[in-house]
């Protein structure tokens, strides 16, 4: 490659194009982050001129302007192209288009004050250089674009002419990022010029524009035959505005691509990638550091899925280069294969609609659990023509995961999520080596492997454990899938839509039990300690709480059982209440024998690995949740 530093105008005076490739991201930079620094480093550039040039007028010399310091402006990457005989010479931008695109707006700005501010003549060479730098000669070229320095990505050509014309529009906040740059540097050009009067102004005038001309310089990397583009990009991209690992790889893919023409570039790109601009796609998921783009995302998503190995958010570009170099696919095949992870991605998150209500619901479900660790299978699942795996088994393999997952979180801590991305991936590779027809059966053996709570042992958590202690999102699901599945099995019963998000937990037996609901006064103190410990314990385990509705009263919550069987039974379009109310007493006993008709009703829901048809290879093939994670 050659490398070397120009002055701005020595790159944008001759008559040449600069083009934008389709596939690079859109125009983000703005005025908070580069715009206003980059007005700040043209006008101190300029003030370091003039105060040469004033000192020279007042002591009767020529200005060295060549001593005065210049501004970097950082690196650009330029690759050749083709262009017809008579036409103008044409060079792709690699890297750096954010920057030379502002620097045209920059320009384009300035253009318009100088354009006001020539009242009598004195500016017109001012205004012809500047022009020369945004527009070659109109009868340069063979193509109505040769006109245009600078020729924005695909997606933007139209809008481009009017942006950088000589017509001014009449700016709006809500205008394209190109319009408020241009409007941005004029109007910094103008408070710049706000304090100078007369021949001063027009000398501060001819500093701005000699300072962006001669003194702004850029370092222009030419790429000669055998250097490769992608490994530049990397080392000089990110210092303005950092890309995202999507975007690195998306550049690395058409860098690498090879299709012979532009136009089939184009064309590729519109239909494997365009949809990713698509602004949920861009939007940030996660909190804090871990906060992630969906582009990205779903990019960890699909290289978990095809390597069946867990994806380091990290380093994700570095391994998703390590996989392009490794098994060298062919560049539609890749993007054609990232798309269809796009669309089941976007499924499996609701974006898109799933006909199946079983699939529907059991997504939701896993995604408000936040066993996000089992996305990758889902999404790849998805991906899968019928032929290979069939809407019953489809179907079947994800209520494993679902399964698999509520009844982990059902047993408690000794089962816990600590190792689900090594548990994931492992049923990942299992499945993607499975035979036709045989990917559930590969699913259920490995999550039954990894430790999936029996039928005895979800029941024996719902009777002991602190149901209450989960979230209240957590409390809503599993509570709501329970009624929804009574409602389900009860003919009598006519189809409802009920949003269980927005019922209320309620506890039967008060949380606050002492004053309304006494212990047995003959109780010795050792008898009355137990007792109380007992039904503490009990007041919080799932035979205790329901779903109420808006209209549930409140004000009985900690009242007595005669106070409050009255509202349960008010409650009867959550199925869930109906034995509640038909209680003559409530206490312990009712809540074990609450619980226990709930783990049979839970079991249905999310079934056990044998329920589902897999058959251990030993009695003894799975330990339970000592040691699992």
């Amino acid at each position: 490659m050659e490398a070397k530093t120009w002055a701005l105008g020595e790159i944008l005076k001759p008559e040449r194009r600069y083009i934008i490739p389709t596939f690079q991201r859109s125009y983000e930079w703005t005025e908070e982050k580069q715009w206003r620094l980059l007005f700040a480093d043209l006008v101190a550039t300029a003030d370091r001129l003039l105060q040469r040039r004033l000192f020279a007028k007042m002591t009767d010399s020529q200005p060295d302007e060549a001593s005065v310091s210049p501004h970097f402006l950082g690196a650009i990457v330029c690759d050749s192209l083709p262009y017809p005989a008579g036409g103008v010479a044409l060079r792709s931008v690699i890297d750096g288009q954010q920057r030379l695109t502002t620097l045209q707006l920059l320009l384009r700005g300035l253009l318009d004050v100088v354009q006001e501010e020539d009242v009598d003549g004195e500016l017109k060479g001012k205004a012809k250089s500047l022009s020369k730098m945004i527009s070659n000669d109109e009868d340069s070229g063979a193509s109505p674009e040769d006109v245009y320095k600078l020729w924005p990505r695909r997606d933007d050509r139209v809008l481009w002419p009017m942006v950088i014309s000589d017509h001014v529009p009449a700016y709006g906040k809500s205008d394209h990022l190109y319009l408020q740059a241009r409007c941005y540097f004029a109007e910094a050009a103008r408070e710049s010029l706000s304090q100078s009067v007369g021949e001063e102004r027009g000398e501060r005038v001819r500093s701005l524009v000699d300072a962006a001309d001669t003194l702004f310089k850029l370092v222009v990397i030419d790429l000669e035959k055998n250097d490769d583009a992608q490994v530049i990009f990397e080392v000089l991209n990110g210092r303005q505005t950092a890309l995202s690992a999507s975007d690195l790889v998306k550049n690395l893919i058409f860098l690498r691509a090879e299709f012979a023409k532009a136009e089939h570039l184009e064309l590729m790109y519109d239909r494997y990638w365009a949809g990713f601009d698509d602004p949920w796609w861009k939007k940030k998921v996660g909190t804090g550091h871990a906060a992630r783009g969906r582009r990205d995302v779903l990019l960890s998503v699909w290289l978990t899925a095809t390597t069946a190995t867990d994806a380091s958010v990290g380093n994700l570009y570095g391994e998703v280069r390590a996989y392009l170099d490794r098994e060298k696919p062919k560049t539609e095949e890749l993007l054609a294969g990232l798309k269809a992870f796009a669309e089941a991605y976007r499924e499996v998150y609701a974006e898109r609609q799933v006909e199946d209500e079983v699939l529907r619901r059991a997504y939701d479900h896993l995604i408000q659990l936040g066993n996000l660790t089992a996305i990758p299978l889902l999404t790849w699942l998805r991906t899968l023509p019928d032929t290979f795996v069939g809407s019953d088994e489809h179907r079947d393999a994800v209520q494993a995961v679902e399964s698999f997952t509520v009844r982990r979180m059902m047993a408690g801590s000794g089962w816990g999520t600590r190792n689900y991305g090594q548990i994931f991936v492992k049923v990942m590779a299992d499945a993607k080596a499975a035979p036709l027809g045989g990917v559930r059966d590969a699913i259920v053996a490995a999550l039954h492997e990894a430790g999936w709570p029996t039928d005895d042992e979800l029941r024996t958590a719902m009777l002991g454990n602190n149901f209450y202690g989960q979230n209240q999102k957590r409390q809503r699901l599993v509570l709501g899938a329970m009624d929804s599945r009574l409602r389900a099995d009860d003919p009598k019963q006519a189809p409802a839509a009920v949003d269980y998000s927005k019922l209320q937990i309620e506890h039967v037996l008060p949380g606050k039990w002492e004053k309304h609901w006494p212990l047995d006064e003959s109780l010795g103190e050792v008898e009355r300690i137990k007792a109380m410990d007992a039904r503490n314990l009990a007041k919080n385990t799932i035979g205790n709480l329901t779903l109420v509705t808006r209209y549930f009263n409140g004000s009985v919550s900690n009242l007595g059982w005669a106070d409050k069987q009255p509202e349960f039974a008010k409650q009867s379009s959550i199925l869930l209440n109906l034995g509640i109310a038909a209680v003559p007493q409530w206490g312990e006993v009712s809540i074990e024998e609450r619980g226990i008709a709930l783990a049979a009703i839970a079991a249905k829901v999310w079934p056990s690995a044998e329920a589902l048809g897999h058959v251990p290879s030993t009695p003894e093939s799975a330990e339970g949740a000592p040691g699992v994670g």
